[in-house]
């Protein structure tokens, strides 16, 4: 455990321990060439003699380095001290996804959503150079005050097993994102995030993950052979099209799955489109069945495998015999005319199908019919030989004019043959809503209700002069009340700037941990020091370094003197 004040690398000044893991211990520090606060990770001892585990860490941190993306924190430094590996990364002042599915329980659809998609985008950055998390999970993902998410750990996630299932108390934490084939110890691939992605929205709609356990194998184990319950079971307001979008993300059989972040960001960004309103539940075109390997005992392991044989067996060899018939006898001449005669027919039959095929089905490109109007689209697509479809769809466009063709399905430039059938998709202008009256309200909530119809949200704070207001809640917006806006808008919500003044702990109303729980609150390095030359009642506190009513800042460093009886000392020594 590192003290404050200790540099690292004769750089980094501790200011003091702000998170505590199975891997690291995270250390807020000072940075004074760059002038600036960062976070260093100290590698956890026993791990630091792991030399294999060593190996990787400082691969993976110098491969992650190299990642510069919004949603992703920025690596600075990696490096080793006295045997102790470490690095140096973004500081982030938020909180992280875990304890706002805590505080909020059951997340607003628009801002899981608006979450997912930022995590989606870092992971899809990250898969780009060939670098996979391995441990997606809301206590890596960190929220900031203005809604932005930043996913963490990249460089020291590494694959879990059946083995190190019981090692630590972190590990039962990421078990519950844990996908089948990296508890199977199968290894990991991009589908694995793509799968932690998936069971980390579900809680984040649901308030809970889908499976619980005592023991992390317990856990494990159902992550393997249990299906995914239904999210209706916890809520009926979450559309068919989203719950889809998780049932393919945790798919157990990786086949089924996503094969990449990005085809999961498409989903993500048209899964509220009126026309996936009625969409069908997902079925997975390949079988769920998980083998679970050094999971499950060995001697069922022979059975199954021996009741697998004998199944092979029977529908290969052991066809029942049927009776056989006594043969008719056929002339010979009969049998041959027969043979000709359908062999004549297949013939004429081929011919047919080849000649109309060529005659009447070819391929064709589908035109670009953006901007026109409905009859000249379908006039233009019926004239080439494509069956426009009687129910025209609607959808909001802030690039094309209410009322004209915003896109076909198929899209415009694909191949296709005649006679294929085409949706016509027309604009309904671009999305917008009436404003409500926002204040009071959790400022995440609205922001991200806000953004799922394109409109941009600035978070701006504001000096308040209330006693304790609620820092997330917004007291101001812009524009007001009733005014309509659309798509590509931008509304400004204002949330309270606490400014936090020091009190007089001198008054004799206040004790040293008084004061020492107010210094940690708002982060302030408190200094005390005792004087054993007073009249004043020990435990007194008889000066402080800052005035009263002088603000607090973070990271500054505060001092007060606290009277000791001298007549106690002396009896206690003598």
């Amino acid at each position: 455990m590192l003290s404050s004040g200790q540099v690292i690398n004769g750089r980094y000044e501790i200011i003091k321990l702000i998170g505590e893991g199975g891997m690291a211990n995270v250390y807020l520090a000072y940075d004074p060439i760059l002038k600036r606060n960062v976070a260093v990770k100290i590698l956890r001892g026993d791990l630091s003699n792991d030399e294999k585990f060593v190996k990787r860490f400082k691969r993976e941190a110098i491969s992650a380095s190299s990642l510069a993306h919004p949603n992703i924190v920025e690596i600075y430094d990696v490096g080793e001290e006295n045997g102790n590996y470490f690095i140096v990364m973004e500081y982030v002042d938020g909180v992280t996804l875990k304890t706002l599915i805590k505080k909020r329980g059951k997340m607003i659809l628009a801002e899981a959503l608006d979450i997912t998609k930022q995590v989606a985008s870092g992971l899809e950055c990250a898969h780009a150079s060939c670098i996979i998390h391995r441990d997606i999970k809301p206590q890596n993902i960190m929220v900031l005050d203005d809604g932005l998410v930043k996913i963490t750990d990249f460089g020291i996630a590494v694959a879990s097993n059946s083995e190190s299932l019981t090692q630590t108390n972190s590990v039962m934490g990421s078990v519950h994102y844990l996908p089948p084939e990296q508890a199977n110890g199968t290894g990991s691939t991009v589908r694995s995030d793509i799968y932690s992605l998936g069971i980390m929205m579900f809680e984040m709609l649901t308030g809970k993950v889908p499976f619980k356990g005592e023991t992390a194998v317990e856990i494990a184990i159902k992550q393997l052979k249990e299906p995914l319950p239904s999210i209706s079971m916890y809520r009926d307001d979450i559309p068919q099209s989203v719950e889809n979008i998780i049932l393919k993300a945790c798919a157990k059989n990786p086949e089924n799955r996503y094969e990449n972040v990005s085809q999961m960001l498409y989903d993500l960004d048209h899964c509220l489109d009126p026309e996936h309103k009625y969409d069908r539940k997902y079925i997975y075109k390949y079988p769920e069945k998980m083998v679970t390997k050094d999971m499950e005992p060995k001697e069922e392991k022979k059975e199954e495998k021996k009741k697998e044989e004998t199944i092979e067996q029977i529908s290969l060899f052991d066809e029942p015999k049927k009776e056989e018939k006594p043969k008719k006898k056929v002339s010979r001449v009969i049998l041959i005319s027969l043979l000709s005669i359908c062999a004549l027919a297949v013939i004429g039959i081929l011919v047919a199908v080849i000649f109309f095929s060529k005659s009447k089905v070819k391929d064709i490109v589908v035109p670009n019919v953006t901007n026109k109007t409905t009859e000249e689209a379908i006039r233009e697509l019926e004239n080439i030989g494509l069956i426009v479809e009687d129910e025209i769809l609607e959808v909001n466009s802030s690039a094309v004019e209410e009322g004209l063709v915003v896109k076909t399905n198929p899209l415009a430039g694909r191949t296709v043959k005649t006679g294929t059938n085409v949706k016509i998709y027309i604009s309904l202008g671009a999305k917008g809503i009436t404003l409500e009256d926002y204040k009071g309200k959790n400022y995440l909530e609205v922001k991200g209700a806000l953004e799922a119809y394109g409109i941009n949200v600035i978070i701006e704070k504001e000096e308040v002069e209330e006693t304790d207001p609620k820092e997330d809640l917004i007291i101001k917006q812009n524009p007001e009340v009733g005014t309509k806006v659309n798509e590509g808008s931008t509304v400004t919500l204002y949330i309270p700037d606490i400014k936090i003044l020091y009190p007089d702990f001198t008054d004799g109303t206040y004790t040293e941990k008084a004061v020492r729980e107010f210094c940690e609150k708002y982060n302030v390095i408190l200094s005390v020091e005792y004087d054993e030359n007073t009249n004043y009642p020990e435990g007194t506190i008889i000066h402080q370094t800052r005035d009263a009513g002088t603000p607090v800042t973070g990271n500054a460093t505060f001092g007060i003197t606290v009277a000791k009886n001298k007549e106690q000392v002396d009896e206690q020594e003598w």
